[in-house]
């Protein structure tokens, strides 16, 4: 299938990136946590990122400027939207009701026998029946009641102006201040979060209440959130979350304090069935990240060490804790695995920052929801047969886990 234009635009400009910057697509991949085999398919325009900041990051490293960012940016807006609109399915045709098939209509009806004039109207009213008691009209408030109210209400709306409070109601409510009539100062940073992450890109196990015949097949991690969304997916065993955080201003950095793990709810691992994006596979870089375990009766963010197998001999990249310091030219990416064996969890995480004297947490969510995570133990685990078109168990595939 050709590629889309737009897809082939944003992956020239991709590519005169990389090739500005003359490193190899290990050590770029190094720095952006992804795998060389990821980096070249954004290069050669056989996937489009799910979100623009790993292609951000790109151009960061890479010695971009604003006006060339800008460029990207819109390239790979175009570039995801003809992606989108690859993966959405196609319409199912509605299959037309042959007229052999076609139900026997009723027969219509004949003129019947003529009615008899001397026969009463069944449709006029029984002069002995009684009459039928008539409802009360219902009488209003009395207007002397109505003025005072009123009039209550625009004393009281002039006092709240006077004092300076504003007024909260259930359909507009009160925004949040610092002080007495001050809104509260926009953060000194922005950030984004990427929660349908895939390790090595391209293993992951989701949980789907579907049988295997009503399970599509699985998709390029690119498309994993459209293809979760549209299965009711939740993360299996593991979930993994990308946090990027960059600082509005060149000079003035904001420190990251800490990363706590908040718990909504813990129930019974969920009773559905384990689907496998992949049968196998590994990325020649594993990140440094922040691991979680679920299980515990309070988790904490642990940072832990990445592992380059890249070149002749396995590299460590050392874990670094908190605290960070980031800014609008050096943004900071924090990757979590949270894993779980026997809960289904529903969990966020909490920011803590400070800057210029203010301090600060952030919630970190899944657009508005919790994080999900659910156990897999003891589940009926599935593979995608690609030469059968089907999904079949790990005994028929050969493979165990």
């Amino acid at each position: 299938m050709p590629k889309d234009a737009a897809v082939e635009d944003f992956a020239g400009l991709v590519r005169a990136l990389k090739a500005r910057d003359g490193r190899s697509y290990e050590a770029l991949g190094r720095r952006l946590s992804v795998s060389a085999s990821t980096l070249h398919r954004y290069c050669s325009g056989a996937t489009v990122p799910e979100e623009f900041s790993v292609v951000d990051r790109l151009a960061l490293l890479c010695g971009a400027d604003g006006e060339e960012r800008r460029a990207l940016e819109a390239a790979w807006t175009e570039a995801d939207r003809a992606r989108r609109r690859a993966a959405s399915p196609a319409p199912t045709p509605v299959p037309a009701v042959s007229e052999s098939n076609a139900e026997p209509s009723a027969p219509e009806p004949g003129p019947g026998p003529a009615p008899d004039p001397t026969a009463p109207d069944p449709t006029a009213p029984d002069p002995t029946a009684p009459e039928p008691p008539r409802a009360r009209p219902r009488r209003g408030a009395p207007a002397p009641l109505l003025v005072a109210a009123a009039v209550a209400l625009v004393l009281l709306a002039l006092a709240a102006a006077l004092l300076g409070h504003p007024i909260r109601t259930a359909s507009a409510p009160a925004p949040a201040s610092t002080a007495l009539g001050r809104t509260a100062a926009p953060l000194p940073f922005t950030w984004s979060v990427g929660s349908q992450l895939w390790e090595g890109g391209c293993g992951h196990t989701y949980l789907v209440d579907r049988a295997p015949r009503a399970v599509a097949p699985p998709p390029v991690a690119a498309d994993s959130e459209a293809w979760a969304g549209t299965h009711g997916a939740v993360h299996g065993g593991e979930a993994m979350v990308r946090i990027t955080v960059q600082g509005r201003s060149p000079s003035d950095a904001v420190v990251l304090h800490a990363l706590h793990v908040r718990l909504v709810d813990r129930a019974a691992p969920l009773p559905w069935n384990a689907y496998r994006m992949d049968n196998g596979c590994g990325g020649a870089v594993t990140p440094r990240h922040f691991a979680v375990d679920l299980d515990r009766p309070r988790p904490l963010a642990r940072p832990v060490d990445g592992l380059d197998a890249s070149g002749a001999e396995v590299r460590k990249i050392p874990a670094v804790s908190f605290p960070y310091k980031v800014t609008s030219s050096d943004p900071e990416e924090l990757l979590v695995s949270a894993r779980t064996a026997g809960c289904d969890c529903r969990w966020y995480l909490e920011l803590e920052w400070s800057a210029g004297g203010r301090t600060g947490k952030v919630r970190i969510t899944d657009g508005g929801k919790p994080f999900r995570t659910s156990g897999t133990r003891g589940r009926p685990a599935y593979v995608h047969d690609s030469a059968g078109g089907r999904w079949i168990t790990d005994s028929d595939s050969g493979q165990t886990g």
